[in-house]
């Protein structure tokens, strides 16, 4: 069999349902994290170190762990989960719904990071400037701040994404692997090579490899482009 028929009969739903995730995963972060990398880059609160080291935990928590404390969370058992379960009728272990929420928790730093580092990157004066103008928090944010760090902005909005279709610990331990619900790429993969299908996997794993370097060749050569710019109107 050639590649290309190998190509069209690919079972492409764990692509579909990564993607799906990802985008859901990224716009929910940026509403989420854009606020707080806004609050962050201007406080001088004592609390900040505190929920920037929150913030950051699942950089440096084995997925695993992570995964199953969001399991024994999300759980009906647990309050959060029986709220959701019993109120709302969401069902949030083994679902696509569990999914985003791990996702969201397991990505946030991937969001936030790179827009505080913007934010504070910033010079002040242009934000006292846009207040001085009448402009309240909310129009600074919007109109001044975030148009001026499109870098960061391009960066955070990638690489939470690439990095959201490459989970496999927690979304594993969260929801399993139920083809066409919570099946992602990554789980897929996994299984394949459980099954010693290694012809399969190559692909899968190509596609994935690919997509990574493209994403990230794409956000290095748009910031080479930015500081180009930036250095020329200087």
């Amino acid at each position: 069999m050639s590649l290309w028929e190998r190509l069209t009969d690919l079972d492409w739903t764990p692509f579909v349902l990564s993607f799906k995730l990802a985008a859901t995963t990224t716009l929910i972060l940026f509403f989420l994290a854009l606020p707080l990398a806004w609050w962050l880059s201007r406080t001088r609160s004592r609390g900040k170190p505190l929920i920037e080291a929150l913030a950051a935990l699942p950089i440096v928590l084995p997925p695993s762990v992570l995964g199953f404390y969001l399991l024994w969370g999300l759980s009906p058992q647990s309050p959060l989960g029986a709220f959701f379960e019993e109120t709302l009728g969401v069902k949030l272990v083994f679902s696509f719904p569990g999914l985003v929420v791990a996702s969201c928790l397991y990505s946030l730093p991937f969001m936030l990071q790179p827009l505080q580092s913007g934010f504070e990157s910033l010079d002040r004066r242009m934000i006292e400037a846009s207040y001085l103008a009448g402009k309240g928090p909310w129009q600074t944010l919007w109109r001044i701040a975030l148009p001026n760090i499109k870098p960061s902005l391009v960066t955070a909005l990638i690489v939470t994404f690439a990095h959201t279709v490459g989970e496999f610990g927690v979304v594993l331990m969260v929801g399993g692997s139920i083809p066409g619900q919570t099946q992602v790429a990554s789980v897929a993969i996994y299984e394949l090579v459980e099954t010693m299908e290694y012809g399969t996997a190559h692909i899968y794993s190509a596609i994935l490899l690919l997509l990574s370097f493209g994403i990230l060749l794409g956000v290095f050569a748009f910031n080479r482009r930015q500081k180009r710019r930036q250095g020329g109107l200087s």
